[in-house]
């Protein structure tokens, strides 16, 4: 079943770009056609973002799309608990892991669809200091999920800063970094305490970065909404589907 895994990774490398949101679904993925357990899935699915978040940071900093003010406080907080939460991967079970997965994919895919349905105003614009603070936070909730669920920066990381107000380029170019951090934070924690197929990640990570340059073309080329809508959809019938498989009725 490789091709289908490849088709699947280059279109999640396309939604990683496009939208931010998208490495919920290589999880699954892997689980089902690769045969690996879930916790072998979140960590080789981990592992992988290093490298997407790395073309995509490089891609959307060329087009002057990171706002750093946003993204360092976001990173400081993301490699300060991706290790943490890899670190908790190892004491749940896989029918907990995969209920925590499916919970984030379709809170990802609501948030998604909804759009920006938060205040059109930054939180605590203004007020430096306070919205430093309010960014490491965020920064250390979606470092802490990556490690626990091997779930990219940009699912939980978008979908957040969303809802503090700031805009939707901003929180996906800031997206493309924090992946980085927290990937590597939570990968350093599956080398000691989980399992990574490092061959299958090799050829998986090749084709997710062909799918990042290309969904970085479209995200700046045209209006996302269709692209938005779409993966909102895609997260809610996926996380749907692993949440009625970890009760067993699929």
């Amino acid at each position: 079943m490789l091709p289908l895994l490849l088709l699947i990774s280059l279109g999640v490398g396309v939604l990683i770009g496009a939208v931010g949101v998208g490495g919920v679904l290589l999880i699954p993925a892997l689980n089902v056609t690769a045969g690996l357990t879930i916790q072998q899935s979140m960590a080789t699915a981990l592992f992988t973002f290093i490298f997407t978040g790395i073309v995509g940071t490089w891609l959307f900093q060329k087009r002057g799309s990171i706002d750093w003010g946003i993204t360092v406080p976001l990173c400081i907080g993301a490699a300060l608990f991706g290790f943490l939460g890899a670190w908790a991967n190892t004491w749940l079970d896989s029918r907990v892991l995969t209920l925590i997965l499916a919970g984030l994919i379709v809170f990802a895919g609501v948030y998604t669809l909804r759009g920006s349905t938060g205040s059109h105003q930054e939180a605590f614009a203004g007020q430096r200091r306070r919205q430093q603070w309010l960014l490491a936070a965020i920064g250390a909730a979606v470092g802490f999920g990556s490690g626990l669920t091997g779930v990219g920066g940009p699912a939980l990381s978008v979908p957040l800063l969303l809802l503090f107000g700031f805009s939707p380029l901003s929180a996906i170019g800031a997206s493309q970094v924090i992946q980085i951090l927290a990937s590597v934070s939570g990968t350093l924690g599956n080398l000691q305490f989980g399992t990574i197929d490092f061959k299958l990640a090799a050829i998986v990570a090749v084709v997710e970065v062909i799918g990042v340059v290309i969904g970085v073309r479209i995200v700046h080329a045209v209006n996302a909404q269709v692209l938005r809508k779409a993966v909102a959809i895609l997260c809610l019938l996926v996380g749907a589907g692993l949440a009625l498989r970890a009760f067993g009725i699929l």
